[in-house]
């Protein structure tokens, strides 16, 4: 329902665009090019084991939360260490999904060095599994090998793969091509399955999207995505990191007070229930599903969870593909226990469920913001 306020706060929205002109407002709202420089940037670095990180930090990580630390050791190795101030302790409480991140980073470093025949040469967790969180011990320690690997071609899927939130378009995805996907996914210890059987989809449509809701409206979970919300071209270029709202409709919404974080964080407010509407088609629309299983056997089992997880998302790219990780269900706090019982229930087949993506058709979205290189290595002596 449309209010007299959002009317008023509309017409005086466009006010501005009458003052700054249509175009104008448009060309100085546009997302921030700045924040993805990263993107263009990446192979650019003289010494070798940074031109591989370049790519690496192209990751896909949950939250955008971009945890990863590097520290450069000798001339043919690295460390990777986990930035603790990156976490997510409502929604991830026990840092799996961190985990998947750092493991899409390391499966991305791997391919980049392999593509100038370097193998990486990856111990997981050398110093132990940290439990029940991640602390300042080593995720990963990396030596390079070189003439030891030949290249591989999901490389040049690296800089096209993105995470499509958009509505999925009413397309069906062939099953050869989710074989495909299946047979990508299936790597490290990590089984990948698909379904795109319409009784199975709807099921798993129906426990997705209560799970978005579960998250949304649990207030601690809920604030935990609200702050690191990026409102407008301003803080998406200031952070480069998070959950990005920007663009020309988004600007206004924030100028005329439309957005703000306290609205997104009010239930009862048009904003929160907006941002419902919203996702409530995006759910919708998934065409067929992908899951990652495996049998969790540590610390290491998680991190080759997120390797596989970066393989198939290249290879969605690759094949024009459009997926979006939905995985509220597989989180461990507690308001969300009955839902991950009913996942894996469904889909879980005896093993841990560790990731659950939408695949579909949908119109092309450009990539998240990047932090850069320079903010993901460690000085000397630091850990």
């Amino acid at each position: 329902m449309t209010t007299r306020r959002r009317i008023l706060k509309l017409v005086g929205g466009g006010v501005v665009l009458a003052a700054l002109g249509g175009t104008a407002f448009y060309v100085a709202n546009a997302p921030s090019d700045e924040a993805r420089i990263a993107w263009r940037e990446a192979g650019t670095p003289a010494e070798y084991r940074r031109r591989f990180l370049s790519y690496a930090l192209l990751a896909p990580n949950p939250h955008n939360r971009q945890p990863w630390l590097v520290r450069l050791d000798g001339e043919d190795s690295l460390t990777l260490f986990c930035d603790l101030d990156r976490r997510l302790p409502e929604t991830d409480p026990f840092d799996r999904q961190i985990v998947l991140g750092c493991g899409a980073f390391l499966e991305l470093l791997s391919i980049a060095a392999a593509r100038e025949g370097y193998a990486a040469e990856i111990t997981a967790f050398p110093e132990g599994d940290p439990a029940p969180r991640l602390d300042r011990r080593a995720v990963a320690r990396v030596r390079f090998a070189p003439g030891a690997a030949r290249p591989d071609p999901m490389f040049a899927a690296i800089g096209i793969r993105r995470t499509n939130r958009n509505t999925y378009t009413e397309r069906d995805v062939a099953a050869d091509l989710l074989e495909q996907l299946a047979a990508s996914g299936s790597v490290h210890d990590v089984m990948a399955r698909t379904t795109g059987e319409s009784g199975l989809v709807a099921k798993l449509r129906d426990v997705t999207w209560r799970g978005h809701e579960t998250e949304s409206l649990t207030p601690k979970t809920m604030k935990e995505s609200i702050d690191l919300m990026r409102i407008g071209k301003a803080e998406v270029a200031q952070w480069r990191d998070g959950l990005v709202l920007e663009g020309p409709m988004m600007e206004l919404a924030r100028m005329t007070g439309m957005i703000s974080r306290e609205a997104l964080l009010d239930p009862k407010s048009e904003a929160f229930r907006m941002g419902l509407d919203m996702y409530r088609p995006k759910a919708a629309s998934a065409r067929a599903f992908v899951w990652l299983v495996n049998d969790h056997a540590g610390r290491a089992s998680e991190l080759n969870a997120g390797r596989a997880y970066a393989r198939l998302a290249l290879k969605a790219a690759e094949l024009g593909l459009a997926i979006h990780p939905w995985s509220q269900t597989l989180q461990e706090f507690p308001e969300m226990r009955s839902l991950y019982d009913e996942v894996h229930a469904l889909i879980g087949d005896g093993k841990r469920v560790q990731m659950l993506v939408r695949v579909g058709y949908a119109d092309p979205v450009i990539p998240a913001p990047r932090r850069g290189l320079d903010a993901h290595i460690l000085g000397e002596g630091q850990s």
